[in-house]
């Protein structure tokens, strides 16, 4: 008797087939004796898999701007904040995230305006004079905080002015609300966020985070913008509230991004030498 005639199976249209724990989509016509497509053509059709967000994977490391971000001069660091998202990151797991839309910086040195002034360093400013990177978090009237981040040159740090709020708008809210008269109106969006202790509030950044690495730390960081802000974007000016500072009460040493509705002091004259 001689040799059986290997029959072959077609497989239904829509038909599918289990593969090492894939599933296959199998062509009409085709039969499963057919020789199989390698392994890696199979892996090819797959999608992507979906970004990890969570700070503690390591493959958001590349979405974190590092070290070498800060390690800048400080009107430049100033600068490049503008358009960078901040994310707080709080002990339930949630996360609430702003883009960066005002700074003004302080140089240390001569700046009459910086708590650095002349050089001077005590355990309250210690943080300006530590690596690029490292927050500076201070308290004003007893009661608010700002938030600034140090960066190249003896005692040079950036005042994080101004946030557009782009996620966890609620909590933001609520933690604004804890500051605020029960009567007050409803916050707008716009509102949470436009001003240095504002910011601080709407993100709850308090004195514990004082000297803490803004590049390695787990509970706030910067991620890059969606968008890049180029020099036409930027408005130079005066830095608010240093009545005290001398020659130095008018230097440009703020910036902006121009037209965005979450900048807490606009600048009209400044705006229109840009145009």
């Amino acid at each position: 008797m001689g040799p059986k005639k290997r029959k072959v199976v077609t497989a239904r249209p829509g038909a599918r087939e289990r593969r090492s724990g894939l599933s296959v989509q199998l062509q009409p016509g085709v039969g499963q004796g057919a020789e199989p497509e390698p392994r890696g053509h199979l892996q090819q059709q797959l999608p992507e898999e979906a970004p990890v967000t969570s700070v503690y994977f390591n493959k958001v490391a590349h979405r974190r701007l590092s070290s070498g971000f800060f390690n800048r001069p400080c009107v430049t660091l100033a600068k490049e904040f503008l358009g960078q998202v901040m994310v707080r990151k709080f002990p339930d797991g949630s996360e609430v995230k702003g883009r960066i839309v005002e700074t003004e910086a302080y140089l240390g040195g001569e700046d009459q305006a910086s708590h650095s002034c002349g050089g001077k360093q005590t355990p309250r400013n210690a943080a300006m004079f530590m690596t690029p990177g490292t927050m500076y978090v201070y308290q004003i009237y007893g009661v608010y905080f700002c938030l600034n981040v140090s960066s190249q040159g003896d005692g040079a740090a950036v005042l994080v002015r101004s946030l557009e709020p782009l996620h966890g708008l609620d909590t933001m809210r609520q933690l604004r609300s804890k500051r605020r008269r029960e009567a007050g109106k409803p916050l707008k969006d716009h509102e949470l966020c436009n001003g240095p202790s504002k910011l601080c509030q709407a993100l709850d950044i308090t004195k514990i985070f004082d000297r803490g690495d803004l590049a390695t730390g787990n509970e706030i960081w910067l991620e890059p913008g969606p968008e890049e802000i180029n020099g036409a974007d930027i408005v130079s000016t005066s830095r608010i509230g240093i009545g005290y500072a001398g020659e130095w009460v008018n230097k440009p040493l703020r910036f902006y991004i121009k037209g965005n509705k979450c900048v807490s002091v606009v600048d009209r004259d400044a705006e229109k030498e840009k145009d």
